[in-house]
């Protein structure tokens, strides 16, 4: 009896010693930054879009995942020229010249229009999965191999996740995933610093911070994929796209906690986390941004830092998959590899 009150003791106390310490990291971060509703994340995020209406049905296929019967979709056999766009955000994805019949009871296409499509492993590693690269809807599966087209590809779609444009007609607006509007005033910053779980958990609890999104930058493949960025031979970075409002914070201010949540000393690792994907990196968007930067490394620099940070025009930017989006936010954790640390005063 005394060895199990012993034991529950101990670990009575090595709970209180956690909650002490994430009590105390959380403070100091809080008292050097602007967060936002007490430290609380961003409620205004990609989840409040207004994207189109759509029926238990479509939501069953293009939300939930879910397939169509073959043969009953009403674009299977459609063959009129024009553009494919997403039930859901309007976004381009397949044009007619592109679709063939396989057979097989739902619309094929042997190619996307290019940017439109999302690639990620089912569950179990048996299948591709393809998602509208907007708005992460749910089109269907790709499978390559089976020789009905010289591309050798075929995208077996959901009729239910798409709507037809013929051609001579307008195609609708296409419905953003970030929260920027027309004549609104929000700007946009890139930031790498090794997994970009940890790098979004301390720029989205920023004041003035309107959305954030991770995925791969810098490299030279088109439409990457998890998989394939973590072999560390597509050259890209994981990243963090911020949209901001300038009139609450600006870029300086991002880029400051950017170089005060990681180790900008390492090159090519942070923390256990090691390969080129992994590298400190500002992807700027305009001279004064690379300005700024590079002002905040000199002053890193005169404080004995060797900053291996590097500074990179902004290119093609990739949504990486749903499921890396919100990270900690969405299972209740903090980062193992990211830490804030005051470096500028």
């Amino acid at each position: 009896m005394k060895i199990l009150f012993l034991i529950l003791f101990c670990i009575l106390i090595n709970f209180q010693i956690q909650g002490c310490s994430k009590q105390s990291l959380s403070n100091n971060f809080s008292e050097n930054i602007n967060l936002k509703h007490n430290g609380e994340f961003n409620p205004m995020k990609i989840d409040s879009i207004k994207y189109n209406e759509l029926t238990e049905e479509e939501k069953r296929v293009i939300i939930n995942k879910g397939t169509e019967m073959p043969f009953t979709g009403e674009l299977n056999n459609n063959k009129s020229e024009g553009t494919y766009i997403c039930k859901r955000c309007n976004a381009p994805l397949y044009s007619s010249k592109d679709k063939f019949d396989s057979g097989c009871g739902w619309p094929s296409f042997d190619d996307e229009i290019e940017g439109a499509v999302k690639r990620i492993p089912d569950k179990d590693g048996m299948r591709i999965e393809i998602l509208c690269n907007n708005c992460d809807g749910h089109l269907g599966h790709v499978f390559e191999g089976e020789r009905f087209t010289e591309k050798n590809t075929r995208h077996c779609v959901n009729s239910i996740s798409m709507k037809f444009i013929p051609t001579g007609e307008t195609l609708p607006k296409v419905i953003s995933n970030k929260m920027e509007s027309s004549g609104s005033n929000y700007q946009k910053a890139i930031f790498a610093s090794g997994c970009f779980w940890g790098t979004e958990y301390f720029l989205q609890k920023s004041k003035g911070v309107i959305s954030t999104t991770v995925g791969y930058i810098g490299g030279w493949k088109e439409n990457p994929t998890y998989e394939e960025v973590c072999t560390g031979k597509t050259g890209h970075a994981e990243a963090v796209e911020v949209i901001f409002d300038p009139s609450v914070t600006s870029f300086e201010e991002l880029a400051k906690l950017y170089f005060e949540t990681h180790d900008p000393t390492q090159v090519n690792r942070q923390g256990p986390d090691i390969g080129e994907q992994y590298r400190s990196e500002v992807f700027y968007l305009d001279d004064s941004q690379k300005e700024i930067t590079e002002k905040l490394i000199k002053i890193l620099e005169s404080k004995g830092l060797k900053v291996a940070t590097k500074l990179t025009k902004a290119d093609k930017f990739w949504n990486a998959e749903n499921y890396h989006q919100d990270y900690y936010q969405n299972n209740g954790k903090s980062p193992y590899c990211h830490v804030y640390k005051k470096k500028f005063d």
